[in-house]
């Protein structure tokens, strides 16, 4: 069973980013981050890092607080 705030925090990640109107891959790449490996924390697979939670937030010109 997938934990809730993995998968709430994946669901921000996905809408922040296409509000954004950035693909899964752009965002994966400007986070420097494989592309399979974001779609596994949009689906709330993957336990992420506090380290990744700012590289994606900094990709997506957010604050990192914005995505929890």
């Amino acid at each position: 069973m997938k934990d809730p705030r993995l998968v709430a925090f994946g669901e921000r990640v996905r809408q922040i980013r296409k509000e954004k109107g950035l693909s899964q891959e752009a965002l994966a790449d400007l986070a420097g981050i494989d592309r399979s490996y974001m779609g596994h924390i949009e689906r709330g697979d993957q336990n992420v890092t506090l380290t990744k939670i700012h590289q994606i937030a900094d990709a997506l010109d957010v604050l990192a607080t914005d995505l929890l």
